[in-house]
């Protein structure tokens, strides 16, 4: 028997390859399958199932793609309707996998068709759950994502109760735990760094799972502090549920190198975002005027789903050179398939034609520290979790995630400063603050991990 977790750190997700006597199951695959297929073949094997554990809001599956090319077979929970052919099994409904078995666990909560899937080995003995987003390690799925006629996000945090006492924690401590995200996933609060864990072990530590826990204290916890959802969750449930285009059709049709002619006619043309991927230190040098920074070294997608509404939306690339598919895959991950082109050359093909360039101006600690002092406006965009940890006593706090919803409090004239944790996410707010006209925002260099070795005044919110 084989099991691999294949985990993309954009995407804080886990999909997960299981073989056994020649017969494959593929669960929660990426968008991109030929990893999968590679796999397979590579051991003579042939993939037989594809386990979905719901309908995914923060990524596009694999799954379409991957049963046209294999004629794997898809599998969702009960209650799941789907616009292409697929199996909707019963709880408790087994699939045989060469020498073991997966035993399909309806759980709803996270979503109304939210599934786990238990592995037993060749001896018929509980292995490992594919537990998808009904529990991570640390805490579990969020159940506000589903909420349908008469449920609400309160009725299905009751279901998922029911689900976790009922189907879960009656397992064996030894059993694996194989969760479909970790840390960074906006799928829940409290997620761990960890990726794999055992069932003892949530017991011990997930607040989710503790003993005595009363079906109200579970839902008052589990819904306390949740923050709204991407705005891309639905759109690719949307997408998950009634199919997509194949991704190589999708690098087809945008790895497209574009002239610096061509791009500066495209962009006035039309109403595409020039998304500019490069590392926030190239990009605070120069860059394409109205330019959005969104850098594919950072948690990549998933921001670029936050901040650009429509998946629809036109986008045109500034990558770093070799990196222009790799950059499509990963909008694709998301749902994002409308590239027009890059820019043939990089932003140094820009430069080459002295073509109108913007800066951002980014200052040290040590200046900001100075600006405090003669009374300047300094804005928090990390997340409100963060911001109540420990902040600038006298920034506000404007996250990234909503920043669309501050704009009214920046100054028009005014100079001003934003920081986040480290420095990528403050690259990002300047530049969309840039866009729209804010030419008086300052970045600060280092973010608030420098902040804290000066003596800038700090303080810990009021809860």
């Amino acid at each position: 028997m084989i099991i691999e977790q294949i985990y993309t750190g954009c995407l804080a997700q886990g999909s997960y390859y299981i073989e056994s006597n020649g017969e494959v199951a593929i669960v929660d695959p990426l968008r991109e399958v030929q990893d999968y297929i590679d796999r397979a073949e590579n051991n003579n094997a042939k993939i037989k199932f594809i386990f979905e554990t719901h309908f995914h809001a923060d990524f596009v599956s694999g799954h379409v793609t991957l049963a046209k090319k294999t004629g794997a077979k898809i599998v969702y929970g009960p209650s799941a309707k789907t616009n292409f052919k697929s199996i909707i099994a019963q709880d408790n409904q087994v699939f045989k996998v060469g020498n073991i078995t997966i035993t399909m666990l309806h759980t709803p909560g996270h979503t109304l068709e939210s599934s786990c899937f238990l592995l037993k080995d060749k001896d018929g003995k509980d292995f490992a759950l594919f537990s998808g987003d009904t529990l991570f390690l640390g805490d579990v799925g969020r159940p506000d994502l589903a909420q349908k006629g008469h449920f609400s996000e309160k009725d299905l945090a009751g279901f998922l109760y029911d689900s976790l006492r009922n189907k879960i924690m009656t397992l064996a401590d030894d059993v694996i735990v194989y969760p479909a995200h970790g840390a960074g996933s906006a799928c829940g609060k409290n997620l761990s760094k960890e990726t794999i864990g055992t069932i003892g072990n949530q017991k011990k530590t997930n607040y989710a799972l503790r003993a005595n826990m009363t079906k109200e204290e579970f839902i008052k916890e589990v819904t306390d502090g949740l923050l709204p959802p991407p705005a891309y969750f639905p759109l690719n449930v949307k997408l998950n549920k009634e199919g997509y285009k194949n991704i190589d059709d999708i690098i087809k049709t945008s790895a497209k190198p574009l002239s610096v002619i061509d791009f500066e006619l495209i962009a006035n043309e039309t109403d595409a975002i020039i998304l500019d991927v490069r590392h926030q230190s190239e990009f605070i040098k120069g860059f394409i005027p109205q330019s959005i920074f969104i850098g594919i070294d950072g948690g990549f997608a998933p921001w670029v789903g936050a901040l650009i509404k429509d998946i629809q939306q036109p986008i045109l690339l500034v990558t770093p050179q070799g990196k222009e598919a790799d950059t499509i895959i990963r909008l694709s991950r998301v749902g994002f398939d409308n590239v027009l082109g890059y820019l043939d050359g990089s932003f140094a093909s820009w430069k080459k034609l002295d073509k109108e360039v913007d800066t951002l101006e980014s200052v040290s600690v040590d200046v900001l520290e100075q600006k405090i002092n003669e009374s300047a406006l300094v804005f928090d965009v990390r997340k409100p979790g963060e911001f109540a940890s420990e902040h600038i006593k006298i920034a506000e706090s404007t996250p990234l995630d909503f920043l669309n919803n501050h704009i009214s409090e920046f100054p028009k004239k005014k100079k001003f400063y934003v920081h986040c944790a480290g420095g990528y996410r403050s690259v990002i707010a300047a530049s969309i603050l840039k866009a729209r006209g804010f030419h008086n925002v300052i970045d600060v260099s280092g973010g608030y991990a420098a902040v804290r070795k000066t003596t800038i005044q700090r303080a810990a919110a009021v809860c």
